[in-house]
């Protein structure tokens, strides 16, 4: 089944395609087969949530849009899932706020690695890192430690959808500041961040975009007061109250 294949007015419409999409990456190649299963456990945190953007993961991702236009040197993360699901966003996120993109998976394989970069070129990524691996995230044994060093290893300020606990806080030691997009507020990843989203990637990706574009002319001061404003313990707190009392 393609996404055009799904009625408009299906219910759970959204929720579908974003299966499909999974499912058509296993079929390529793209997405691991565990990617299947986090695939499963975000959309059961999305329902609690009410499969919307709360208050204040908008809030979030406005805070997101404004750090990555102050950064030195932005690099988005992608793995897997993030490449099935918005290869185009991700592109016009890396487009907006002048941000390398960058391969790094917990399954790497080369064959993994070339399918996803050039899957991401495919949706107009003129360049696409993560395939030199000369460099390492210190503390992390596991292939997910092989970054470039020219890109999330040279990087200020580190987009990291979808991600692991612990990968999350050696970025973090490493004394990045790290945006993570994560429907779980109670996981790791985005209570190591400085910036947690908490929200469904296909949703977050594109309002990121949408803030930094609208940021443009803003000036480094404005944007400033926009990331010291945000309060991530508060946005966390507002993302659990949410799915504890069903009311968004």
């Amino acid at each position: 089944m393609t996404d055009g294949e799904i009625p408009e007015d299906h219910p759970r419409r959204a929720s579908l395609v974003t299966r499909h999409r999974i499912e058509a990456g296993v079929e390529a190649g793209i997405t691991s087969k565990q990617g299947l299963i986090a695939q499963g456990r975000g959309e059961a945190f999305d329902y609690l949530l009410g499969e919307r953007t709360l208050p204040s993961a908008a809030a979030a991702e406005r805070a997101a849009a404004a750090r990555l236009l102050l950064a030195d040197h932005p690099v988005i993360s992608v793995n897997g899932n993030v490449a099935a699901l918005v290869p185009d966003e991700v592109v016009a996120l890396a487009e907006a706020v002048d941000a390398d993109l960058e391969v790094n998976l917990f399954n790497r394989t080369e064959e993994r690695m070339a399918a996803i970069a050039t899957h991401l070129r495919d949706h107009g990524a003129a360049t696409v890192k993560g395939l030199t691996g000369d460099g390492e995230i210190p503390g992390l044994d596991h292939a997910r430690g092989t970054v470039d060093a020219d890109g999330i290893g040279a990087a200020d300020v580190v987009v990291v959808p979808l991600e692991d606990g612990d990968r999350a806080a050696a970025l973090a030691d490493m004394g990045k500041t790290e945006i993570v997009i994560d429907l779980n507020p109670g996981s790791r990843s985005p209570r190591t961040a400085a910036i947690p989203i908490v929200d469904n990637v296909v949703r977050a990706v594109p309002n990121v975009t949408s803030h930094a574009r609208d940021l443009t002319d803003a000036s480094p001061d404005e944007r400033r007061g926009i990331v010291e404003s945000f309060e991530p313990d508060a946005a966390l707190d507002a993302a659990e109250a949410a799915i504890r009392s069903g009311e968004f």
